[in-house]
């Protein structure tokens, strides 16, 4: 499974503006273009959607550009991925309907991709921008890490 740029671009650029507007101060897109060495046009692209989600502000003026429209840890990197239109799919299906053969039928380890899925939106619903930050991540799943550390 693999994350699109939009999804990865997106949650750097919010932190981006989390980090450096600690100061109250607004940042413009060119500033994070040039820190994370992302398109400029791909920013503006992304951050309308953002914007329109109420993820971020506008800030007019000489010293513009952005700032975080709440607290970053009342951001969830499931917000930002869905305001730009992300979504994590492992399945070949999607939730079309029409199924995942050919023949119109649910594969065999459909319901093992969808729990993945579930799983995956969860961590990314419970992660805050701010642990981003911190580099505090949570655990979905605490009874599995703690076979995880025993096999080790």
């Amino acid at each position: 499974m693999k994350l699109t740029a939009k999804a990865r671009y997106a949650v750097i650029a919010i932190t981006d503006i989390a980090v450096s507007s600690m100061d109250g101060g607004a940042v413009s897109l060119s500033e994070i273009s040039v820190r994370q060495d992302i398109s400029l046009s791909f920013l503006e692209q992304l951050f309308g959607k953002l914007r329109k989600a109420g993820i971020v502000e506008s800030v007019r003026g000489a010293s513009g550009g952005y700032v975080l429209a709440r607290a970053s840890k009342d951001i969830s990197i499931g917000h930002v991925m869905r305001a730009v239109d992300e979504e994590v799919q492992t399945k070949r299906c999607g939730d079309n309907g029409i199924g995942c053969t050919t023949k119109g039928a649910k594969c065999l380890s459909h319901d093992l991709w969808q729990a993945m899925e579930d799983h995956i939106e969860g961590f990314f619903t419970a992660t805050s921008i701010q642990n981003v930050i911190d580099q505090r991540f949570p655990q979905i799943c605490p009874e599995l890490a703690g076979e995880m550390e025993a096999a080790e």
